[in-house]
């Protein structure tokens, strides 16, 4: 743009913060008129404002950050309650293979954790002409959250939530994801 249009880094700085403005303002009149545009799903990004990629990932993966991560999610103000949420199956990522989930129960349970009240699970994007696994249990009809999900103890690293159809639990010490329908 220097070059091109003669323009100082100072009002290369303006035009981009001048580009953000507008655009926050034309996502809170597409928020207000109760709709949804691809940018504003969040999916794990800190900064409300970052783009979201369409490289999405899981956002509780297995180890040490899974129980830390349940917690600060699983709160009435976390982004995956007060956003629209974008899940990925694992691996995620724009050069995986979406007919070979590797924890397709891990992901569905996680998702089921902390998901608000708009959510999609699946993947980011990765082309028309690839294979999708589905696994079964994501047309499993789960009901409605009666809570959030909660530690069932303090440091317990096991997760649950209760749905008018069915109970997930998430025990982070084990990677084990439970579904039990009602």
């Amino acid at each position: 743009m220097t070059e091109d249009m003669g323009l100082t880094p100072a009002q290369q700085q303006q035009i981009g913060q001048s580009y953000l403005a507008n655009m926050n303002v034309v996502y809170e009149k597409v928020l207000a008129l109760g709709k949804f545009s691809w940018q504003q799903l969040w999916n794990g990004q800190n900064n409300p404002n970052d783009k979201n990629g369409c490289c999405t990932r899981p956002l509780v993966t297995q180890g040490s950050s899974c129980a830390p991560t349940l917690r600060s999610l699983c709160s009435a103000t976390s982004p995956a309650q007060t956003r629209l949420m974008h899940y990925a199956f694992t691996p995620g990522g724009c050069r995986t293979d979406p007919s070979n989930l590797t924890d397709p129960l891990q992901d569905i349970v996680n998702f089921q954790l902390i998901r608000g009240p708009y959510a999609l699970l699946g993947h980011g994007w990765l082309g028309c002409s690839r294979d999708y696994s589905v696994p079964e249990q994501f047309s499993w009809d789960f009901g409605e959250p009666t809570e959030l999900c909660h530690e069932t103890s303090t440091g317990s690293g096991i997760f649950t939530r209760e749905w008018t159809k069915s109970t997930v639990t998430m025990d982070c010490n084990t990677w084990t994801p439970t579904i039990t329908l009602k």
